[in-house]
């Protein structure tokens, strides 16, 4: 399985971004430690994410992993290392990877994740993080927090309830037990289960079809959804109020009703 960038030509880079298309593809690149978040990947993971948020060039972005795992989690060999240090270091990585997790959560734009093989801790909280999550048939999730005596990071906590309700959730990460693709699109954890082999064509395939879109409006209703967690209903319906006024005065809603009228595809990439 061959994914967008090559890990031998970037071998000293703990993420490789590279941008052809209006697509951001963003490659977690420390294969031989099982792309496991250090410091280092979590501040580059960071620039992407404020990359991501404010070039306006960019109008999708694709998370992956080189090699055979999506993502370990965090590096257990520095947690080791840091001795009596241990607190003050997981402090410091998890707060600079939760700043990228808040920047691509919030950034105006849709994420497509390509869970290319197995995820664990907060990589399995990146696994879930984008707006369209495709993963490979032998990728499978695991929480992974319980053996080494930590809590969850990595948004993990947030996403997984709401994704698959409260009891699975519990049961994941209580137990660490694993969960394979199949099972995971079964429980609403991921999108869609691919083969193997053909994980990145169908991931570049949806990822020109996100970038295709009105992005402005994508990225409006990525808030709606997220303030729809906390929101009573009449609130809510007030903020879809504003939301629709606000795309109505929008250059993506000229194009978009000239093109129906016209019995055309729009081209959002052109307003």
């Amino acid at each position: 399985m061959s994914g967008p960038a090559s890990s031998a030509q970037c071998a000293e880079e703990p993420l490789i971004t590279e941008v052809a298309e209006g697509i951001a593809w963003l490659t977690l690149n420390r294969p031989a430690a099982g792309n496991a978040i250090d410091l280092a990947m979590a501040r580059a993971l960071v620039e992407a994410s404020i990359r991501c948020q404010t070039d306006t060039a960019i109008r999708c972005v694709v998370l992956t992993g080189a090699g055979r795992l999506f993502c370990a989690g965090g590096d257990v060999g520095t947690f080791a290392s840091a001795g009596d240090q241990a607190p003050a270091l997981l402090s410091e990585l998890a707060g600079t990877l939760h700043m990228a997790l808040a920047r691509f959560a919030r950034m105006p734009k849709p994420m497509l994740v390509l869970v290319n093989g197995p995820a664990a801790g907060a990589g399995c909280g990146l696994a879930i993080a984008g707006d369209v999550v495709l993963a490979a048939r032998s990728a499978h999730f695991t929480a992974a927090y319980g053996a080494l005596g930590l809590t969850p990071d990595g948004g993990l906590s947030w996403l997984l309830p709401r994704l698959i309700g409260l009891r699975k959730a519990q049961e994941i990460i209580f137990t660490n037990r694993r969960i394979n693709a199949d099972e995971a699109e079964a429980i609403g954890m991921i999108t869609r289960t691919v083969d193997d082999e053909v994980l990145y064509e169908e991931g570049r395939q949806t990822a020109s079809r996100l970038a295709a879109a009105a992005v402005c409006a994508v990225g409006a209703t990525r808030a709606l959804l997220q303030e729809g967690y906390s929101s009573g209903f009449e609130t809510q319906l007030e903020r879809e109020v504003r939301a629709i006024s606000t795309a109505g005065a929008s250059a993506e809603f000229r194009e978009g009703l000239a093109a129906i009228l016209a019995r055309r595809t729009p081209d959002f990439r052109g307003v």
